[in-house]
């Protein structure tokens, strides 16, 4: 049984998957090999807890609680050797995963499950220097950021690992609260992102095209197709509107739409121009510097109203 989890990597996404299983009442080993990376994460999970305190969303005895159950710890080998399930978030170079997972397997118990938060490397790749034995037990559980308040978490069932392995980590994930996806081939960018990506592509070619502004663009998503997946995914959609209907508005509107293969033009040059979005002051918007760590907040916000709000159609 799985009992104490092993985060490696207390970044973005480290830290909030160490969040979300204390939160889940889970015993957390948080370990990074940056000490300011690592020294940083408790103060911000305890400032991601308060918003949860004061959205009502958990109360202030369990976000406490949660934060004690996060222990960072250093050393790579003290952190995991006990743990049961680890968990690797470090950055999406395949050299530097199978250096780190060819470390974990020999640090960790042979009976411990190893996974990566990767959607855009191959399973294969990253354990090609770990023995068959191991190989059973690892896999990729793919989070969606922020990790604490997303719902979905995509686990991989790609034929190297025993049905009741997959299932033990499948219910540790459900425990916790997350909607897991099983995936069944190992190909980039999963399931979500891959949809994801289907809707950016044409989002920036309508704006590229001069057809609508970037805030009605958002607009007609948010409170359009977005609305509604709120609550129903694509394929209730369709089969509410009917595949006949689906089938000829396809054919009316794929041979216009964009069916680019790399990155779209215009959001390469904002990338050239330095245009990079919230984290530099502006991209399609602009994000004054006295007002971002409101406008970040104010995004959390809206999550945890939203995660509060799907508990009733999950």
């Amino acid at each position: 049984m799985i009992r104490t989890i092993g985060v490696v990597g207390a970044g973005t996404m480290g830290h909030g998957i160490a969040e979300a299983f204390a939160l889940g009442g889970f015993d957390v080993r948080l370990q990074d090999p940056s000490a300011a990376v690592l020294a940083a994460a408790k103060p911000l999970i305890r400032e991601e807890l308060d918003l949860l305190v004061e959205e009502a969303y958990v109360d202030a005895a369990a976000a406490a609680a949660a934060l004690d159950r996060i222990v960072p710890v250093a050393d790579l080998s003290e952190a995991v050797a006990s743990c049961d399930f680890v968990i690797e978030a470090a950055p999406e170079t395949l050299e530097l995963k199978q250096t780190l997972f060819a470390e974990l397997d020999a640090i960790c118990r042979p009976d411990a499950v190893l996974a990566s938060n990767t959607s855009s490397l191959p399973l294969d790749g990253m354990t090609a220097r770990l023995g068959p034995e191991r190989r059973r037990r690892i896999m990729v559980t793919h989070w969606y950021n922020p990790a604490h308040l997303m719902p979905i978490v995509e686990l991989s069932f790609f034929g190297n690992m025993p049905d009741e392995i997959y299932a033990e980590v499948e219910a540790l994930h459900r425990a916790i609260g997350k909607q897991t996806v099983k995936v069944l081939k190992d190909v980039p960018g999963l399931v979500a992102n891959r949809i994801q990506q289907g809707v950016a592509r044409e989002v920036f070619s309508i704006i590229e095209q001069g057809i609508a502004a970037p805030e009605d663009v958002d607009r007609a998503l948010k409170f359009g197709p977005a609305f509604r997946y709120a609550t129903t995914g694509q394929l209730e959609v369709a089969d509410f509107g009917g595949l006949d209907i689906w089938c000829v508005v396809g054919d009316n509107l794929l041979a216009v739409m964009d069916d680019s293969r790399r990155a779209n033009e215009m959001l390469r040059a904002k990338v050239r121009e330095g245009k990079l979005g919230l984290k530099s002051g502006e991209g399609f918007f602009t994000y004054p510097p006295d007002r971002v760590a409101a406008i970040r907040k104010q995004f959390m916000r809206k999550l945890v109203h939203q995660l509060k709000a799907s508990a009733f159609y999950a």
